[in-house]
Order: structure tokens, then C-alpha cells, then sequence
């Protein structure tokens, strides 16, 4: 069955981003990203960013699939309910370029707030003693703490989806690990909600790596982030005895961490927090890494360097997911492992913002 449901996923998400892609003449004056300037822009031409609706579209297709074998599928329809807020959000934003930053982070708040009613998503410790006795005893900190999380991680999503297949691939990446543990745990409602988004991603992953053919927008980032942190809520919230916060803090600490140094960054410098910038990790990988392969401004080399920019954030996010994958019961493992990573990216984010990347991390042209 989980077989059938990830090709559900997969195909129906595929099949749409195709028909969006296809259609795009007919909603282009709505859906197309026109801004080619912008400092977090790296593509080459006008380009389809509703990559939001073939995801939901396969996570529908994935639940409809598993509904018709097993009568305990609510949970996951509450789930992509509570979704609703943040994924309009950001599919009103991706149509009309007029939601700002505040009101989707806003919406993410709703989103966690409605998850936290109808699933008792709430997160009750941080694996952190002191901290862990306060939320114990006070349901409101549960409830801020969780819907300020939630939304983080939101929005930790939405800035990693900057290079074609960059964003998905990462999603990816975590649904595997998080299905791995669900399935470890016999959790089939967070197995096939992991299931199914590893499978919504991949069939838009088709079209947006590496040609870009169509992008996730706000909608569709919002959206992964926003399931992403739920599961990484219920895994801990449904199995306190099993699962420490820190297996899915580790998991995701790569968005979160990059959301976190670039709030620091720019107290540093004292730019405002909520205005795009092109400092981010993967934006210095693009121009110091790899713009050199192709040193032509031309459209084909635009589109190359730009898909060879996500290869690179795949392996910085594998190198904290395989960890928490085999060290998802040892706490203290998985807290040195988020304290390594952390010191990792610090190092390399200086070596490369002065040009003394390692030389193993450069690519040439031959």
C-alpha cells in the first residue's frame, strides 16, 4: 500500500505540474514570476511559481488512494486542513504579489494554531530539563511555543527554495527520514503523511529540476514547511517514550540554522530582517562555487548554474539527516551532531564569503 500510495502522489502531482506548465499562456498574466532582477532571482525567464497546487494535489490524490483501504485516514484530512490557511496564503501571494511576509507567517501561526486543536500537535519538552518542567506544567507555553516553531520552519523552508529542485529535494529528504522512524514505530497516519509528500515532491521535482520549468512559490513552500513541522510536532507529541525533539530538530536543522544565521547576520550589519538579501548560504555557493563552470550570461548557462547550486544544500542537509536517522534513539548523539553542524556551516559560510572556499568544494571548467 505505501507503494501505491507514493505513485498516487507522485503521478497525480506530475501530471499537474505538466498541465500548468502546458497551460501557462492562458495564466500566465496571474501565475508567472516576471521579476528576473530581484537579488534572490536566478532565473533566466518568466516562469510558472503555483508549484504549490500540484503538491496539494498529490497529497489529495495520496489520501484518497490510502482512504479506500483503511477507514483511519481523519487525522490526515484534519492535517491537510489545518494546512489551508497557510497554503491560501501563499497561493494568494504567488497570484497576486500583494500578501506580505507578516500576514504568511501570520497564516502559519493559524495553520500550527488549528493543527494543535485538532491533532494535539503540541510540543510538551525540547529534551532541555529546566524547560522541559516549565512546558509540563503550562499548556499555553505548549501552545506558543509550538505555533512559534511551526511558523519558523515555515519560513526557514520558504528562504532554502531560492535554485531549481533546491527546496524539494530537501523535502525529500526529510520525509524519507521521517517515514523511516514513523515506520519504526508503527505510526501509518505520519508514515503516510510522510509518504505522501516525499511523493507530491518528486512528481514536481520532475519539471522544476534541473530544467525549471515551474517553481514552488510561496504557497508551495509554505506548504512543505508547514507539514514538515508537523510531523516533526506529532513524531515527538505521539511518542514521548521514543522520540526526542532533537531527532527532528536535527532533520531540519539546516533550514531552521539558515533562518536563524541569517536573523544574526543582519542584526550584525543592522539591515532589516524582513528584506530579501543575496547572503544566504546557497546564494554564496551560486556565485562562488559554481558561476565560474559557465562563464556566459546566456540562458543555458543561467539554468546550468543554477541547478548546480541545489547538489550541493543536498549534501549539507544529508550530512544531518543520515546522523539522525541511525542515531534517532540516542539524544546526546543527535545534540552533538546539531552543535558539529552548526560549527560547520559557521566555517565554511566564513570560508567562502572570503573566497578561501576548500578546494575540494570548488568545480572547474575542463
Amino acid at each position: 500500500m505505501a507503494l501505491y500510495i507514493l505513485l498516487a502522489s507522485l503521478f497525480s502531482a506530475l501530471v499537474t505540474a505538466a498541465v500548468i506548465i502546458r497551460y501557462q499562456h492562458l495564466h500566465g498574466h496571474l501565475s508567472m514570476d516576471h521579476d528576473l532582477d530581484g537579488v534572490q532571482k536566478f532565473h533566466a525567464q518568466p516562469t510558472p511559481r503555483v508549484g504549490g497546487v500540484p503538491i496539494i494535489v498529490g497529497l489529495v490524490s495520496a489520501l484518497l488512494v490510502w482512504q479506500a483501504s483503511s477507514p483511519s485516514t481523519a487525522e490526515a484530512w484534519w492535517l491537510l486542513c489545518a494546512a489551508m490557511p497557510v497554503f491560501m496564503a501563499g497561493l494568494i501571494e504567488d497570484l497576486t504579489k500583494r500578501v506580505s511576509p507578516l500576514v504568511r507567517l501570520l497564516a502559519a501561526f493559524v495553520s500550527a494554531a488549528l493543527a494543535a486543536f485538532m491533532l494535539g500537535a503540541l510540543l510538551d519538552r525540547l529534551g532541555l530539563p529546566v524547560v522541559d518542567g516549565w512546558l509540563g506544567q503550562l499548556l499555553v507555553l505548549q501552545v506558543v511555543i509550538t505555533v512559534f516553531a511551526v511558523g519558523g520552519v515555515c519560513h526557514s523552508v520558504n528562504i532554502i527554495d531560492g535554485y531549481n529542485g533546491l527546496m524539494a529535494g530537501v523535502g525529500v529528504l526529510a520525509c524519507a527520514a521521517f517515514a523511516y522512524v514513523s515506520f519504526q514505530l508503527d505510526d501509518q497516519f505520519l508514515f503516510v503523511v510522510a509518504m505522501s509528500l516525499a511523493g507530491a515532491l518528486l512528481g514536481f521535482m520532475f519539471w522544476n529540476f534541473p530544467r525549471g520549468l515551474i517553481f514552488a512559490g510561496d504557497a508551495g513552500a509554505y506548504l512543505v514547511g508547514f507539514l514538515l513541522a508537523e510531523l516533526a510536532v506529532l513524531l515527538v507529541a505521539r511518542h514521548p517514550d521514543a522520540v526526542s525533539p532533537w531527532f527532528p530538530m536535527l532533520v531540519l536543522i539546516y533550514p531552521i540554522f539558515e533562518t536563524v544565521f541569517t536573523i544574526l547576520r543582519r542584526k550584525q550589519r543592522k539591515e532589516a530582517a524582513g528584506l530579501p538579501d543575496s547572503m544566504h548560504f546557497h546564494q554564496l555557493v551560486y556565485k562562488r562555487l559554481v558561476r565560474w563552470v559557465a562563464g556566459s550570461d546566456s540562458q543555458e548557462y543561467l539554468l546550468k548554474r543554477n541547478s548546480m547550486t541545489s547538489p550541493y544544500l543536498w549534501l549539507i542537509a544529508m550530512m544531518t539527516i543520515i546522523p539522525a536517522v541511525i542515531f534517532w534513539r540516542h539524544q546526546w548523539v543527535l545534540q552533538a551532531c546539531c552543535v558539529l553542524f552548526i560549527a560547520t556551516y559557521v566555517w565554511l559560510y566564513k570560508r567562502i564569503v572570503r573566497f578561501r572556499a576548500p578546494r575540494w568544494l570548488h568545480l572547474y571548467k575542463h
